[in-house]
């Protein structure tokens, strides 16, 4: 072939080139001036995403990425996987109803069954479910309702910290709440620790604080009705709860007949490296909330709790949208495949290994602060790699130069977290940030990511870590 033969072809190609380009440029254009300011995510990614394959998204300019968002921990089995995708044409082709409230129906049986069968042994014998409106945030009304009615009482008690939904009920029990409903406890971290100790004594400190709330009957917090907390914080800052620390609040709350709220809506379905990650300290919780997964990437949410609370009356809660035959079908492909294929046991190990090596950046990188995680639930927390040792105590996180024992962390960097992230979707991975201040970079990606595409993720992270460090110092 000839060059003046070859020439129309490359021509023809920069010129589809570009027309994908002005394409995506286009639809962000339209989102930017027709979408609320409430846009998230679309902010931080400007991508138009067009097709999708487990980890892999091709946006509308043709460039390909990793995603280690996965629908904020929605897409366990990532994107159209084959199972969700032949669920979902299978109730489609059967002419089986796609709305049907709360009625019974095979796939809705197929689903709860399947459901059952994960659940903690303490609960799986003794549960009720609740089907709720599409979003975590209604299965976490729908539980305080519930607690509030099998109690009497009207309180509810939340950890620094912690995000349970949008929602009024929801968002007053989580830690960015501007108007304080909901009685708040220190949630145990090593790095920032609320009492300046971390560790055991920390977490111990951490238990003390809320036998003493509970019991002080001037403490200003009268008895709850429910004690909510997430098994590890995700928007928090990635925080695993102690397994100690999570046995202690399990005997709090049964002693005092305290109903324990686990909110699983992120890290249930193998996420953690358990199928739910209550199971990692043997704690079975009178109620679970749960979302994200369950759906297998469609929307549906419940709550599953234990049948002595179960003294609601009929239309206590209620939903239009609670009956998604879809999402029911998806989720139970979903739950199946997860159970059956060990895909929570494949989290624990690939997430070990995976936490091992970002590890070894805190000693090359002083602006990285602390990882941490549990499975494919990880988190690097980015700070002020500068900041005056004399200030916070020699190294990343060392004593008080006062003398008096207390460890203080290097300040967060929330700005130099942001430059992370787009470094890193300058290199084709898709990030989240959380935590405190915004300054944890956190990887969310699906539990069938090979070992290979783990390495690649982790290549390209540290790869704008180390941009970052040295483009964007402060």
């Amino acid at each position: 072939m000839t060059v003046t033969e070859s020439a129309p072809g490359a021509g023809q190609r920069r010129d589809a080139a570009a027309g994908a380009r002005a394409a995506h440029e286009g639809i962000l254009r339209r989102q930017s001036a027709r979408e609320s300011a409430a846009r998230t995510y679309a902010r931080a990614l400007p991508i138009v995403p067009v097709r999708a394959r487990g980890l892999t998204i091709e946006g509308a300019d043709g460039r390909r990425y990793l995603d280690c968002l996965s629908g904020a921990g929605t897409l366990a089995l990532g994107h159209n996987h084959p199972v969700v995708l032949e669920a979902i044409r299978k109730v489609l082709d059967s002419g089986a109803p796609l709305h049907a409230l709360d009625l019974a129906t095979p796939v809705k049986d197929a689903f709860v069954t399947e459901l059952f069968r994960t659940l903690p042994p303490g609960l799986a014998g003794h549960a009720r479910v609740q089907f709720c409106g599409p979003a975590g945030t209604d299965a976490v009304e729908a539980a305080f309702t519930l607690v509030r009615a099998a109690t009497g009482r009207g309180s509810i008690v939340a950890f620094a910290g912690a995000y349970h939904g949008m929602t009024a009920g929801a968002l007053a029990a989580s830690g960015h709440a501007a108007d304080v409903r909901v009685a708040r406890l220190p949630y145990p971290q090593d790095y920032r620790c609320p009492f300046g100790v971390g560790g055991a004594h920390g977490a111990e400190l951490a238990a003390r604080w809320t036998e003493s709330v509970l019991d002080d009957p001037k403490s200003g917090v009268p008895l709850p009705a429910g004690l909510i907390l997430e098994p590890v914080q995700g928007e928090g800052g990635v925080i695993p709860a102690p397994d100690a620390w999570m046995r202690r609040v399990r005997r709090i709350t049964a002693d005092r007949s305290v109903p324990l709220i686990a909110d699983e809506i992120q890290t249930g379905v193998g996420r953690t490296g358990a199928f739910w990650a209550v199971e990692h300290s043997g704690v079975t919780p009178d109620v679970m909330v749960l979302s994200k997964a369950i759906g297998g990437s469609l929307p549906l949410a419940v709550v599953v709790y234990h049948e002595d609370l179960d003294v609601w009356e009929p239309g206590a809660h209620a939903g239009t949208f609670r009956g998604n035959q879809l999402a029911m079908a998806a989720g139970t492909a979903t739950l199946a495949h997860v159970r059956e294929n060990g895909l929570a046991e494949r989290a624990a190990s690939l997430g070990a290994r995976m936490l091992s090596r970002l590890r070894a950046l805190q000693g090359t990188y002083p602006c990285v602060g602390e990882v941490r995680g549990r499975g494919l639930m990880i988190g690097v927390e980015l700070v002020d790699g500068e900041c005056d040792a004399g200030e916070q105590g020699e190294g990343r996180e060392g004593e008080c130069d006062r003398g008096c024992g207390e460890r203080r962390p290097r300040p967060a960097a929330p700005l130099l977290a942001a430059a992370v992230q787009r470094e890193c979707l300058n290199r084709g991975l898709i990030v989240e940030l959380g935590g405190r201040h915004a300054s944890v970079v956190r990887l969310l990606p699906p539990l069938t990511i090979s070992d290979e595409q783990a390495s690649a993720v982790l290549d390209r992270l540290a790869d704008a870590i180390d941009a970052a460090a040295r483009n964007h110092p402060g």
